[in-house]
């Protein structure tokens, strides 16, 4: 359980994996491609329980004790488990589908009899590498022969490794020379092993100080923005700097270029460090002062032409207090009381990408950032929604932001609303034009737009402009200021903007009674013409007369309403008009007589129902020959209406054209 005192923008999660602690019996070891942990009892012979986050009940089994255990991983498909006890050889285990051991050993030497192995690592299903002291050996397994073959070696003195697993295989970061400070990458895919170009980490020294090694706790690979970088902690200063740093070299996508230093994160700190990349936030955790901090590349940094130097996104702040409910024995019988766990401990082993373990207590959490009180600490709101906009499950509190922002006492300017529903617009419009693409290309995908939060006009709509309308303290000139800020910035990224967004300014207008100011955004085209406009802009004729001839005009732009205008104007009695409009937008052929006669005769004006009358007959023996009505249009009661009114002989046509 966690406590929930002070504000504290990294945590760690709220349950995590128990395993028994290591002691005199008992040793623990982490795979971190499968993100397990091994307790091995006695070699393995009183038993070993593994745990991760997908068997956190523990797969267990015995094995015999062969002597001490070095490392121990399984394989991505777990069936077969990989233990190292020598410097010479890997044993392996095989799994049957239901977790348990399959009969005997079976084992794998290096090359080369002065040869060591420094470590291995799973590159695939049934394919393993030995990283040694002289180069790489990649072997592909049969676990049903027992037997691995050699698929391919590669000469390279290698001081130390750093490995992340990948979907599609993984990197091997190996460290060569005298410093250790020339890294070779390689890459692997099923089947294959390919070196990328090897590049230097330079390493700075003040004068009269010898340069030290570069060290494998050091250094890590982690992915940032769907990007690989290597991060190497440099305690040594640069001349002029205070305290270690922090530097990114990120893997470039050509495999011909070598890895380019990048971003330089300024720590201002010394002493022992640990590095974690949580949602693309590098997160260091400081010792000494018991504090973390949190890094974001994407956001504004100096570059001095080669590189982007970054300081913290906010102050350093501890880890939220975590307590653990641990048993223990009374008169009674067996309790549990609460352990306040001790963070930043010495026993702290910190592995990539999220992963914080202590052996000692028994635990691996994952670490988790915390945005709700970013919010705060972050003042610049442009700049808290840029990085609000990078993180996942982020979009409640970017909502909460944009709607505090319109709130009376926390209003902003509109010069920095406007820049953040661009930001929010951008995002938006990248996402609609993915989609697009998609579509055009007939693929089943979905839009890849990396890591952005998606805020669209139903989310604005909802959750933040919703406010506007319930809220009277905002001077309604803020209000329809906001929503024109908005729609400008839809309408700059071609954006179509939806109907509900012009009945949000309208009402406000119309509640204000600034029928003037609307006339005017309806006249120059401020509002977009639409259908759902011009029957809102009808249902405003009772308070503002002109605004049924707006909504005419504006249905007559829009080309396609030709239906709409018609009931418009027959509801309005309006028939001569009516009749003008269809002649002259060409569908006198085409519009129901019927509904016309009845509208006629509705009005009870006997004149214009004879001029109505007559305009059809006309259309009728211009059309068939004959003013005989077809019996389907049913205007039998309107023609013995005409009868009664001017008698049968008035039936016979004009001898004029309509």
């Amino acid at each position: 359980m966690a406590t929930s005192d002070g504000l504290h923008y990294i945590e760690l999660s709220k349950t995590p994996i128990r395993f028994e602690p290591i002691s005199k019996v008992t040793n623990v070891f982490y795979d971190d491609a499968n993100q397990q942990v091994f307790a091995v009892r006695s070699g393995g012979s009183m038993g070993v329980v593994v745990k991760g986050p997908n068997d956190k009940t523990g797969i267990t089994f015995r094995m015999e004790d062969r002597g001490e255990v070095v490392s121990m991983k399984f394989s991505p498909d777990r069936r077969v488990l990989a233990i190292q006890r020598s410097t010479k050889s890997v044993e392996f285990i095989n799994f049957q589908e239901d977790l348990t051991t399959d009969t005997s050993e079976y084992s794998q030497t290096c090359k080369g009899r002065s040869n060591q192995i420094k470590g291995f690592v799973w590159t695939n299903v049934n394919e393993i590498a030995f990283i040694t002291e002289h180069g790489i050996e990649l072997y592909q397994i049969n676990p049903d022969k027992r037997v691995l073959k050699n698929l391919k070696s590669l000469s390279i003195s290698i001081v130390w490794h750093v490995w992340m697993s990948r979907n599609d295989g993984g990197l091997l970061l190996v460290a060569t020379g005298q410093l250790a400070n020339n890294l070779q990458p390689v890459y692997f895919m099923s089947g294959a092993m390919t070196k990328l170009p090897k590049f230097e980490v330079d390493l700075p020294t003040l004068p009269k100080q010898q340069k030290q090694p570069l060290m494998e706790r050091d250094v890590t690979i982690a992915s940032i923005y769907g990007q690989l970088y290597i991060i190497i902690l440099r305690h040594q200063p640069r001349p002029g700097v205070a305290g270690a740093e922090v530097v990114l070299y990120q893997i470039q996508q050509q495999k011909e270029a070598p890895a380019k230093k990048t971003n330089i994160l300024k720590l201002e700190m010394s002493g022992r460090f640990a590095i974690n990349v949580v949602d693309s936030l590098v997160v260091v955790h400081h010792q000494a002062s018991k504090t973390s901090v949190i890094f974001d590349i994407h956001l504004d940094g100096e570059s001095d032409g080669y590189a982007f130097f970054h300081y913290p996104v906010v102050s350093p702040l501890p880890i939220k207090p975590f307590k653990l409910l641990l048993p223990t024995l009374n008169i009674q019988g067996q309790e549990k009381m609460e352990y306040n766990c001790d963070l930043y401990s010495a026993n702290w082993i910190v592995f990539q990408p999220d992963i914080v373990i202590d052996a000692k207590l028994g635990c691996l959490w994952h670490v988790e950032r915390k945005l709700v009180p970013l919010v705060t600490m972050i003042p610049d709101k442009c700049r808290l929604i840029k990085f609000l906009l990078q993180r996942q499950n982020s979009k409640s509190v970017i909502l909460d932001v944009c709607k505090q922002m319109l709130l009376p006492g926390q209003q902003a300017r509109l010069p920095v609303i406007s820049r953040v529903v661009d930001m929010l617009n951008q995002g938006y419009k990248t996402y609609l034009d993915a989609e697009m693409q998609a579509l055009a290309s007939d693929s089943a995908a979905q839009p890849d737009v990396h890591r952005r939060v998606i805020i669209d006009q139903s989310d604005m709509y909802t959750n933040v402009f919703s406010v506007l309308e319930d809220n009277a303290e905002i001077p309604y000139k803020f209000k329809v200021a906001v929503l024109i800020e908005y729609i400008r910035s839809l309408s700059q990224r071609d954006i179509p903007v939806q109907h509900y967004l012009y009945e949000l300014i309208i009402n406000i207008l119309v509640h204000n009674n600034c029928f003037y100011q609307l006339h005017q955004f309806l006249q120059y085209h401020v509002l977009s013409d639409s259908k759902p406009l011009a029957c809102l802009m009808l249902s405003l004729e009772s308070v503002y007369p002109p605004a049924h001839q707006l909504a005419l005009d504006m249905l007559t732009r829009l080309a396609t309403a030709n239906e709409e205008i018609i009931e418009v104007l027959l509801s309005k009695h309006q028939l001569l008009p009516a009749v003008r409009f269809i002649r002259k937008a060409g569908i006198t052929d085409t519009v129901s007589s019927r509904k016309f006669l009845e509208a006629a005769m509705n009005t009870e004006d006997s004149q214009l129902f004879y001029t109505v009358f007559k305009f059809f007959q006309q259309r009728n023996i211009r059309m068939r020959g004959s003013p005989v009505f077809q019996p389907g249009e049913h205007c039998e009661m309107y023609v013995k209406h005409f009868e009664q009114l001017f008698g049968a002989d008035a039936l016979m046509p004009l001898t004029s054209s309509t």
